[in-house]
């Protein structure tokens, strides 16, 4: 490797390092990539998956609903594993051994009932637009608006700041 590329590199990971300081912008890469789980399941579910029964030009109700339901779980893993990560979490135990897949269930359920208006605004909204424009594109706008509200949500709920005793 050379050392134009090492250094390059080097710059890199210390970008990603400070950036990891700002819980709003690691929450937003873990919703980018989210984004890109949704868009991708959209389309794939939309043009391929449910088409005998969603053919193109009709409204992507089946796709749609499976889009955001994968996109949360994706949402919920990185946002609990890194954008939250030293918060503990509302159905942990108090010990420091491993969360059981009860406690991690539990707080998924949690995660998507905060979820909920994001989810249905995004759902609604995406409807919507499309009688305007591109499903694909009202998809994308209504991501954004429901992220608003998906952060505040979360962090004042789902991975809230808990007493110890």
């Amino acid at each position: 490797m050379s050392a134009t590329a090492l250094s390059l590199q080097e710059r890199l990971l210390r970008l990603i390092d400070w950036l990891h300081g700002f819980r709003y912008v690691r929450f937003g890469l873990v919703g980018a990539s989210g984004t890109v789980i949704n868009l991708a399941v959209l389309y794939t579910a939309h043009e391929f998956l449910f088409n005998t029964f969603e053919p193109p030009g009709s409204k992507p109700y089946f796709s749609l609903a499976l889009a955001i339901g994968l996109a949360t779980i994706n949402n919920f893993t990185w946002n609990r594993l890194w954008t939250w990560s030293d918060r503990q979490h509302a159905t942990s135990s108090q010990r420091e051994d491993a969360i059981s897949k009860r406690h991690l269930l539990a707080q998924l359920v949690q995660y998507a009932t905060a979820s909920w208006i994001g989810i249905a605004l995004q759902y609604t909204l995406t409807l919507w637009l499309a009688h305007y424009m591109h499903y694909m594109l009202a998809n994308l706008i209504a991501i954004l608006i429901a992220s608003v509200s998906n952060f505040i949500t979360n962090d004042r709920w789902t991975f809230r700041h808990r007493n110890k005793g």
